[in-house]
């Protein structure tokens, strides 16, 4: 069983750098806005996603200025998010709006934002860490690749000993790695289950209750992996004729029938549910898992029990007949393959400037080598080199073959946790709780800002709020703001704020036309006489936010 060892092997060193998984569903709105400034509390706060999400009990909440629970239950259509608030006891400051949603294809997403109402908060309140823990973000792939594993282990011999196996060979070792392979989709499927339950929650691995293991089986990803489990053990009990090479040809029929409802539940837990064009994908995804198996679990099953003590003359007769099932397998792979990646990378650019992009590209890189040593193989088969030279060196040959493909099921575990290229877009549009707050003081008053978003160009609004030393409001007489790029030859732009109701508070706009720091001052004007100016500095980058 060396080829195992070495696919766990090199799997290993494809976790190496993994990290946790991007998100899936991205806010795209808020109301309030996120790092906005509102006159009065709001009674419903509605937060919108690129995709339909379903609410984690009890990862939802708003906290108030002082950091007291004041929402309520929430609801869910579709990608809207609507929860409800009531008037909290100190209202003005800063409210924080801490989320947790598992996104249409399944994938838990977490995130937090902000709003003020009158003015921010010197000491806003925090959120729960959202994001997943690194237990579950390393152990959500190994459950794909134990997935994957597994359906190559069951389909490569189930298929041989059913329609090619030798007469004289044993047929013992075969059967045990179908059961295996069986079994460790099996594992893999209650694996999947587990970890569901701390990556909607956000805790760690072992940090699982019973209550957040009921909500994930009688989600739609939990009823999708029971539905595999009964499927898999239907399999079981009807696969020992198959095994036996005497089944019937209605048992063969309605094995691969269920192998196939099997299958589809793959992607229904994947990207795939969540795509453009679902059920075309949806069937792609199943062809290219479908291939995958076959051919890789053929190669196993070749290299672990057939190229070795089988006389070659068998081999010539059998090497053939597997040489057109892998050339099948391999048409079918590419093809969904393509499917899939035309709708799930989206753009071309996307191929190298995102991470799902740059995976599939070492994806298809792999496959390219395997492929190459594929056809020298098929090339050995066809000029009977088996038959004359023996079954070395096709071992050697299929021996590199495989441990190709388990690079390949490896990137594929990987691939499945990572944003589709076709959600770059929508990323980069994602909200997100920007801008600039802060605190300025001088003897004659303290004043309280908010830039938003504080990018470049001229679409930043400013809020600011003037109070005395002691924290009461102050009514002011007259405001401006002042913007100087700092480090060039450039005279600061000076401009009124517009005096609101109550006075102590003034709206405008502030523009940053280059990238750079700059010192910002503001000067107001309290009664007849007094007068005074704050100041501080903002660094604007060229495509980002300030920090």
């Amino acid at each position: 069983m060396r080829v195992l060892l070495v696919l766990f092997v090199l799997f290993g060193a494809l976790l190496a750098p993994a990290g946790p998984a991007s998100a899936h569903a991205a806010l795209i709105g808020s109301t309030p806005a996120p790092g906005s400034i509102i006159g009065t509390s709001p009674s419903e706060i509605v937060v919108t996603f690129s995709e339909a999400i379903t609410p984690v009990t009890g990862r939802i909440q708003v906290l108030d200025p002082a950091g007291k629970r004041i929402s309520g239950t929430p609801t869910v259509s579709g990608d809207t998010l609507r929860i409800p608030v009531r008037r909290a006891d100190q209202p003005l400051g800063t409210y924080l709006v801490s989320y947790r949603v598992i996104s249409a294809d399944t994938h838990p997403v977490g995130g937090a934002i902000t709003f003020s109402v009158g003015a921010p908060s010197a000491s806003p309140p925090t959120a729960a860490d959202t994001t997943t823990h690194r237990s579950v973000a390393l152990a959500t792939p190994v459950t794909h690749f134990l997935g994957y594993g597994g359906l190559t282990l069951a389909a490569g011999p189930a298929l041989f000993l059913a329609l090619l196996w030798p007469r004289r060979r044993s047929r013992a070792g075969a059967v045990r790695m179908a059961y295996a392979g069986m079994g460790l989709i099996f594992v893999a499927t209650l694996a999947s289950l587990w970890t569901q339950a701390p990556a909607s929650s956000g805790s760690a691995l072992w940090d699982v209750s019973g209550t957040e293991l009921t909500q994930v089986l009688t989600s739609s990803y939990g009823l999708t992996l029971i539905a595999r489990l009964a499927v898999l053990a239907i399999l079981a009990g009807l696969l020992p004729p198959l095994l036996r090479g005497d089944a019937s040809r209605a048992r063969g029929i309605l094995v691969l029938a269920l192998a196939v409802g099997g299958l589809v539940t793959w992607p229904l837990t994947g990207h795939a549910a969540a795509a453009p064009l679902s059920p075309a994908i949806v069937a792609s995804d199943v062809v290219h898992i479908a291939a995958m198996a076959v051919w890789l679990g053929g190669l196993i099953t070749l290299s672990v029990f057939l190229l070795r003590r089988t006389h070659p003359r068998v081999l010539g007769v059998l090497l053939p007949a597997w040489s057109r099932w892998a050339a099948l397998a391999v048409v079918w792979l590419v093809a969904g393959g393509v499917v899939q990646a035309v709708v799930q990378v989206g753009s071309v650019p996307a191929l190298w400037r995102t991470d799902y992009g740059r995976l599939l590209l070492a994806k298809v890189a792999v496959l390219a080598v395997t492929l190459s040593v594929a056809f020298f193989a098929r090339r050995m088969v066809n000029r009977r080199q088996v038959v004359t030279a023996g079954a070395g060196r096709m071992r050697r040959t299929v021996g590199i073959e495989v441990a190709a493909t388990v690079v390949i099921l490896g990137l594929s575990a990987v691939l499945v946790q990572v944003n589709p290229g076709r959600s770059a877009s929508v990323d980069q549009g994602a909200v997100r709780d920007d801008g600039v707050s802060q605190t300025l003081t001088c003897p004659l008053y303290t004043l309280q800002f908010n830039i938003y978003p504080a990018k470049l160009g001229d679409n930043n609004t400013i809020h600011a709020f003037v109070y005395t030393p002691a924290g009461a409001p102050l009514p002011a007489d007259e405001w401006t703001v002042s913007s100087q790029l700092l480090g060039r030859d450039l005279e600061p732009v000076t401009q009124p704020l517009l005096p609101l109701q109550p006075r102590h508070h003034a709206a405008g706009a502030i523009a940053f036309p280059y990238p750079g720091t700059y010192e910002v001052k503001f000067t107001v004007r309290i009664g007849e006489l007094n007068q005074d100016t704050v100041r501080t500095t903002i660094s604007i980058g060229p495509d980002t936010t300030s920090r």
